[in-house]
């Protein structure tokens, strides 16, 4: 059984005693940090089980486990390390503080040190706790907003979860100032009225962008999961932050818009259109009689109007001589919004279109160049112009 004076015994400045109780908590910590991780997280999922359900748990869990783990490590290591007197208890350095019109030089030890900078991680640790908290909550509210019909709420939540972290960010930057460096916050902000000033005024955008997105939540001209157009940008809106929007486009690429701008322009939202509109012309030949003409055009209108995927304001008519043939314009609006059953009914629509020019003996006419000449022309002479014409 060992002597009671053994713990006693010094070396390096410190007894056997503290080196135990610095190695025991030390053991410990790293050995159970991750079980009572777990279980405070379990425990701190209790404050939310009203606002959650118990499938909710293993999410709650997941996002908090590593900052508690964190958290519980940097505080074991803290209370090991204050059970040894540092060797070196000596003034490493010095810093100079204003006071009035006189300057103090504090001294600053390696204890000092150590405490600042386990202060400075564990405060980090807690605010990423807060962060992670926020993290679930949004979870939460994002699933329940899953469950109703209106996309506002889809759209509101991760605004307001940006919103809920950068205000708590700037807390913790505060606190860190204060806590660490001892920085008087109350004065430093005060101090910044005239600074405030130009900083406004230089992050004048970024202020102009932040209002545009809480417009765009009040007014509503689009949310999450519609399909716009601005600025020749054509997708389907993906979030709103706090300065831009961003827009998934046609082709898979993400576009970023500045939120002022998506107000500030013309903006279409097009899933709020109830039809989708088909316009062209096609080109038939000058040798089509009027009687044919009459019937392509009759028969591409009545086509198009008994289609089930179209409205029945469609139209064909006689729109133009043109260069190379009859110029025969078309309109119609198709009904069905899906991209995919979009393009499955106008394909319907112009091969039948071909159908009908076929039947009533026409065709579709393309660029041609016809030579007349007052001198008569040998085969060979015509063949070898007709083809330059042609060509």
């Amino acid at each position: 059984m060992l002597d009671s004076t053994f713990f006693d015994q010094v070396f390096w400045g410190n007894t056997v005693k503290a080196y135990f109780l610095f190695g025991g908590i030390l053991f410990l910590g790293l050995v159970f940090k991750n079980i009572v991780s777990k279980l405070l997280s379990r425990l701190l999922f209790r404050l939310f089980r009203n606002f959650s359900n118990q499938s909710h748990n293993d999410a709650f869990v997941a996002l908090l486990v590593k900052p508690i783990e964190i958290f519980i490590l940097l505080s074991t290591l803290y209370l090991s390390i204050n059970q040894l007197k540092h060797p070196l208890e000596v003034a490493v350095f010095h810093y100079s503080k204003l006071i009035g019109k006189t300057k103090e030089l504090i001294p600053v030890t390696i204890g000092d040190c150590v405490d600042r900078i386990f202060l400075f991680m564990i405060i980090l640790s807690f605010f990423w706790i807060v962060l992670r908290i926020i993290d679930f909550i949004s979870h939460v509210l994002l699933y329940k907003a899953s469950l109703t019909e209106n996309k506002a709420d889809d759209q509101l939540v991760p605004f307001l979860k940006e919103l809920f972290k950068t205000i708590v960010i700037f807390i913790g930057f505060f606190t860190l100032l204060g806590f660490v460096f001892e920085v008087n916050v109350l004065t430093l902000i005060t101090g910044l009225g005239i600074g405030g000033i130009a900083i406004a005024l230089a992050a004048k955008e970024s202020l102009e962008n932040l209002i545009g997105s809480f417009t765009i939540f009040l007014d509503k001209p689009f949310t999450v999961g519609d399909l716009v157009k601005v600025d020749g940008v054509e997708g389907t809106v993906e979030k709103v932050g706090f300065r831009s929007t961003r827009i998934r486009t046609s082709e898979k690429t993400m576009a970023t818009l500045p939120n002022r701008g998506m107000i500030d322009g013309v903006l279409e939202n097009l899933s709020l259109r109830n039809s989708r509109k088909v316009s062209f012309v096609i080109g038939l030949t000058y040798e089509t009689s009027s009687d044919s003409l009459r019937k392509i055009i009759s028969e591409i209108e009545s086509y198009i109007n008994n289609h089930q995927g179209t409205s029945d304001d469609g139209n064909a008519s006689f729109k133009s001589f043109g260069d190379s043939g009859l110029n025969v314009e078309v309109n119609y609006f198709v009904t069905e919004l899906n991209a995919t059953q979009f393009l499955k009914i106008r394909q319907e629509i112009n091969l039948e279109i071909m159908d009908i020019v076929v039947r009533n003996k026409s065709d579709f006419a393309y660029p041609t160049q016809r030579l007349i000449s007052d001198r008569p022309l040998n085969n060979a002479t015509e063949k070898e112009v007709g083809n330059d014409a042609t060509d």
